[in-house]
Parts: structure tokens; C-alpha cells; sequence
């Protein structure tokens, strides 16, 4: 019996004679991270830990969102922890980044000394290289210091999507809330 998440229906057709999508070890042969017990988190910015694996669907154009509600970095000028919220939305092409190490990447900015807006740039640029999406977006949303609150907003498109670069910029600056 086929567990019931793992069924998709065409219709006309029953769920037992339907084939069933699985990742084989070539699309996923360069995640190491993930279900990896023995986790090193770096103390330091490092975009190295980043993997990625094969996108299934690249004839879709589909959205992945990221929501990283405990992101964190050091003010460069006082050391002070800074506290944000990281929203990463893409467009992929042929490669995804893997979850786990994203996580373990964002979480490398702990102790690295930059502004909001360097950390959003960075970020979205270090994604980028790894992946050439369609289209990547990132931005961030930093509990106020000094009665300020920062939302930075940094974007990303190929030839194809520069209509959504433009409109989505447009848009962020209708963002703060």
C-alpha cells in the first residue's frame, strides 16, 4: 500500500496505476548537510556551506519562499546584536539550495559585523552565484535600534524577468507597515 501523501491523481485514471516522483541519489548527490548528525555551525560568515540540488521542474515557473524569523548579525561599529526577520522568495532554474544549509549559512552572519542592508545584499548575491535563479529576491525586516526600524529590500532577475525586478522594487516601497 502507497502512503496516501505520496499519491498524486490524473484524472480518469485510479491512484494505483499513477507513477510516484522520487528523488534518485544523482539529484540529491550534493546535499551532505541534511540529516547529518554531526552539524558543525560556523562561528563566521561562510557561503561555502551552502549546497545545492537538482530543480525537478525547471519547465515551471514557481516561487520558493524562505522565512528566516531569527536572523541575526553584529552592528560593524558597536558589536551590538542586531535581530531581524530574512525573507528570501525565487524563481528557480536548474539548481535549489537545500534548506538545512541555508539555514546553517544565514546563521553564519551571528557573529559578522555589517549593516542591514550590506547583510541583504551579500545574501542575495551569494544566492545568486550559487544557484543563477530566474529571479531572487531578499529582504529583510530588523527589529528597530534606536526607535529605527530597517527593511531592506534587494532583487535580482535574468533577462526574462526584469519586468518583476522593476515592479517588485516598485512595490517595496509600499513594504513598511
Amino acid at each position: 500500500m502507497v502512503p496516501h501523501f505520496l499519491v498524486r491523481v490524473r484524472v480518469g485514471q485510479p491512484p494505483e496505476s499513477q507513477p510516484l516522483m522520487s528523488r534518485d541519489k544523482e539529484s540529491t548527490g550534493g546535499i551532505t548537510l541534511l540529516g547529518n548528525q554531526g552539524t558543525k555551525y560556523e562561528d563566521k560568515y561562510n557561503p561555502s556551506v551552502l549546497e545545492t540540488f537538482e530543480n525537478l521542474h525547471p519547465d515551471n515557473e514557481y516561487v520558493v519562499t524562505f522565512d528566516c524569523p531569527e536572523f541575526t548579525a553584529l552592528c560593524p561599529i558597536t558589536g551590538q546584536p542586531d535581530f531581524g526577520r530574512i525573507v528570501i522568495r525565487y524563481i528557480p532554474r536548474q539548481r535549489m539550495v537545500e534548506s538545512k544549509s541555508l539555514k546553517l549559512y544565514l546563521f553564519s552572519f551571528r557573529n559578522q559585523g555589517d549593516f542591514h542592508e550590506d547583510c541583504v545584499n551579500i545574501i542575495m548575491k551569494d544566492l545568486v552565484k550559487l544557484m543563477a535563479p530566474k529571479y531572487l529576491e531578499v529582504t529583510g525586516y530588523f527589529n528597530p535600534r534606536g526607535g529605527i526600524a530597517i527593511v531592506p529590500f534587494a532583487n535580482y532577475g535574468d533577462d526574462e524577468h526584469q519586468d518583476i525586478v522593476k515592479q517588485r522594487r516598485l512595490d517595496s516601497f509600499n513594504n513598511c507597515k
